[in-house]
């Protein structure tokens, strides 16, 4: 197996010549965007603002052992920052991590736009395409079909050709040992042919197809599309298939063992490869004694071209973080796609991911291999490629840990990814995205963990994580919730906090809190419960004993035909409900050894250690259950919990995120309210209630709460009259029958007699408008009081209850002459 990780490889594409820099006084070229002399970025003309056309680009083999960053001789790709001695690599000094100085100017860029990874010559999308064109408007399926992405036109390929290919001098690496070569030493221009002076392996980077050069019998060629790491890459038209376009991708040298396995082995793979995210392989033919792959042409711009356009255009350093998010989905299709097929993609970077119009292609599968395969060359890009790969190879692990990093530098400015946190990110601290969208860095981390056991271990699990957090984002940019079942846990089984809100607001005056604080157990039985695993043989009886009680519960788990995980899993939530402690977490140890991996184990015992009341100890495990699980909803609604005494504001960030997100976790608007509430914010309380939808079930719990919440524990002097008012009419609304809506009313009525004779409204006549149907005013209120009392006396089964009922009644009626 050779080494694992690589120089950087040179572009996928590149313009006709290198563009000179337009700077005044500046003598150099346009390298990955910036000058590589002063740092300035191109000046874009108007006829360069067409999308450059991108074919798949080639791969470097990976020397071993392996090669950081290769030097650049002076003055290509300086940093101009004073003191640092480092080289400007994808837009970012890979020492120090500043980016190039822009510099003003008015002068114009020759040779047309210029990226690194795919650049065309100049020119404007051209109107003539083989087979059929869209052109609609209409919203794409990119990121779930959630996320807008601009469409990048499809560019007519015959624009796309390089007036005078050449590969800089900066990107001519030798393919065995990593070392640049064909550099230029004074007067002396840098040779495109001859042998590397450390390892004599010989280099060539002159094309060895030419305009009218008929390959295979079948492919004309027009000419060079780019430059990579397994040779050039040349437009061609198929004779034989109605001249459609394609791409002959050729090798970098036809004595390099490594390329020429690589080729094969590409050939060998894609050609059974069927799936819309990626490139389709045609053919392979030889042409004097040189091999080529046939492949499809996709004419778009890559990721990191659209990443270096939005930094020219805009002056942003990153994309859209809902951008970003879209590709890394349509790239975890691919990537689920391959791993089924046994097939590890290894060497992912945004400059191997075209997006056309609406779609995204995945493209330079040059080093695809087989996962069983452990002695073949293995390709990678520095920043990008895992740390383990040089001890134990490729895995799955490995391929998504490089879709985290591409979405990582796709989504914020990310300095020093392939130096300073080449294996690493950057603090939350540091970053404001991040800082912003907490499940985001959370993703993140997991994604890119520096231990393979702790990061995503399928395709399909990493995009159902990033989706939830997408919607998240979405939720969080525009304030429209985005719901979707979770596929892991079940619904809330009720909103915590809400039954007391809405149940038995006690005698009247009794001064009991709105939103009373939730017990533990209370908060731990409310939290959704993760779905049994379909394949149990005991799934479908565990299905249908949903709607018992524990002890109902525990009573059928008896019965079981068979003692399965899951009903052992089942049993120990049970055990947990009834106050069986110790049973529970024997059972849970019992399912650990059995599956160490399932995380529902270490769900089960954060659950258990809540109900007993170990809230802060509950509190880390569900942090550490968040960090496993960013996108769903139930760690964060635990943990929310959990810090309501030891981080209010953590607390309620956490509730917002979840409500903000889904509100089918009524929970969580109870939540936000007992926070206000504790807090001393009534009308954040009530906006809080107010936000449930009339929807819900729990729309008129909610309610009442809300007018608990006016009137409740309230001092006189915090009240209004508007406040009475509004509680009295939210009552009145509610058009609640019976005892709970005159124990209510009661409590309204009690805090405008104390407004009125104690507070701010003392003083007598009228203060304005009406309460429940009587005016605003001392002996109208007490008349209606005094009844309602003595109904509620009447209602009550208590005698003792009765009796005070009766005295209250008395006591507050108005006060007459007879």
């Amino acid at each position: 197996m050779s080494a694992a990780s690589s120089p950087p490889p040179p572009s996928s594409a590149g313009p006709s010549a290198p563009s000179a820099c337009a700077q005044p006084g500046c003598t150099g070229t346009i390298v990955d965007g910036y000058c590589d002399i002063c740092g300035s970025p191109p000046v874009v003309s108007a006829s360069a603002n067409a999308p450059a056309a991108h074919v798949p680009a080639a791969h470097v083999p990976a020397p071993r052992p392996p090669v950081t960053t290769p030097p650049a001789s002076a003055p290509d790709g300086r940093c101009r920052q004073g003191g640092c001695s480092g080289t400007v690599v994808d837009g970012y000094c890979d020492v120090c991590g500043s980016p190039p100085s822009a510099q003003a100017s008015s002068g114009a860029t020759s040779g047309g736009t210029v990226g690194s990874g795919s650049t065309g010559s100049t020119g404007r999308t051209g109107s003539t395409r083989t087979g059929s064109s869209r052109s609609s408007g209409r919203r794409g399926m990119l990121g779930a079909g959630l996320v807008e992405v601009p469409r990048v036109p499809y560019r007519d390929p015959s624009t796309a050709v390089m007036r005078d290919p050449q590969v800089a001098e900066g990107k001519r690496f030798c393919s065995s040992c990593g070392e640049p070569v064909g550099r230029s030493r004074g007067d002396r221009p840098g040779r495109t042919e001859g042998y590397c002076p450390k390892c004599r392996a010989a280099f060539s980077f002159t094309p060895k197809l030419g305009p009218g050069d008929l390959v295979g019998g079948q492919y004309g060629v027009l000419g060079c599309l780019a430059h990579g790491g397994l040779g050039w890459i040349y437009l061609a038209k198929d004779r034989n298939v109605s001249d459609r376009w394609v791409v002959l991708k050729g090798l970098l040298d036809s004595g390099d063992a490594d390329a020429i396995e690589a080729a094969k082995a590409e050939r060998a793979f894609l050609a059974e490869v069927e799936h819309p995210n990626i490139v389709k392989i045609y053919n392979f033919v030889e042409h004097d004694g040189d091999g080529y792959i046939v492949m499809e042409y996709v004419g778009g711009q890559s990721l990191k071209d659209i990443l270096l356009q939005r930094r020219s255009d805009s002056g942003e350093e990153a994309l859209p973080v809902a951008q970003a998010i879209a590709y890394a989905l349509e790239v975890l299709r691919a990537f689920d796609y391959l791993h089924a097929q046994g097939l590890v993609y290894c060497d992912f970077k945004p400059d191997n991911v075209i997006q056309s119009e609406e779609q995204l292609r995945l493209i330079d599968l040059g080093g695809v291999r087989r996962l069983e395969d452990q002695d073949g060359a293995i390709y990678g890009t520095v920043g990008y490629q895992a740390p383990e790969i040089a001890d134990v190879g490729p895995s799955i692990t490995s391929d998504l840990y490089t879709v985290g990093r591409a979405l990582a530098v796709l989504s914020f400015p990310f300095k020093g990814y392939t130096r300073a946190y080449a294996d690493s990110l950057p603090p939350r601290a540091e970053v404001p995205l991040l800082q912003r969208f907490e499940s985001f860095d959370r993703f993140l981390r997991r994604a890119t963990h520096k231990d393979p056991a702790q990061r995503f271990q399928d395709a399909a699990e990493m995009a159902e994580q990033l989706t939830g957090v997408l919607r998240e984002v979405l939720a969080a940019e525009d304030g429209v919730p985005r719901p979707a079942p979770s596929t892991l846990f079940g619904p809330e089984r009720f909103a915590a906090g809400a039954a007391g809100a809405a149940g038995d607001p006690g005698g009247p005056g009794d001064g009991t809190a709105a939103l009373p604080p939730v017990p533990p157990a209370t908060a731990a039985a409310a939290l959704p419960v993760p779905l049994a695993d379909r394949d149990d043989p005991a799934a479908g009886f565990l299905a249908g004993l949903t709607a018992l009680d524990p002890e109902q519960l525990a009573a059928a788990i008896a019965t079981a035909p068979e003692r399965t995980h899951e009903v052992r899993l089942a049993l120990a939530r049970v055990k947990v409900e009834l106050g069986a402690f110790q049973d529970a977490a024997a059972l849970l140890d019992e399912l650990a050894l059995e599956r160490p991996d399932d995380w529902r184990i270490e769900w089960a015992r954060a659950v258990a250690i809540l109900a007993e009341g170990r809230v802060d100890e509950a509190g880390a495990r569900f942090d550490r259950l968040y960090q496993r699980l960013p996108g769903e909803a139930a760690p964060k609604l635990a943990l929310a919990y959990c810090r309501e005494q030891s981080a209010p504001a953590e607390a309620v960030r956490l509730y917002e995120l979840v409500w903000r997100t889904d509100q089918n976790y009524i929970g969580a608007a109870f939540g936000i309210a007992r926070m206000h509430l504790a807090a001393g914010d009534h009308g954040g309380a009530v906006a809080a209630l107010d936000s449930v939808p009339e929807t819900s079930i729990r729309y008129v719990p909610a309610q009442i709460a809300a007018v608990a919440t006016a009137v409740r524990g309230r001092p006189a002097a915090d009240l209004t009259a508007a406040d009475l008012v509004a509680a009295g009419d939210r009552l009145t609304g509610l058009r609640l029958d019976g005892e709970r809506r005159d124990r209510l009313a009661a409590e309204v009525l009690e805090a405008a007699l104390d407004w009125l004779v104690d507070g701010p409204g003392a003083g007598g006549g009228t203060r304005g408008g009406a309460l429940l149907g009587a005016q605003l005013a001392e002996a109208p209120l007490r008349g209606l009081l005094e009844r309602t009392y003595r109904e509620l006396a009447r209602l009550t089964r208590d005698r003792d209850e009765c009796r005070l009922l009766i005295d209250a009644a008395n006591t507050v009626r108005p006060r007459t002459l007879l």
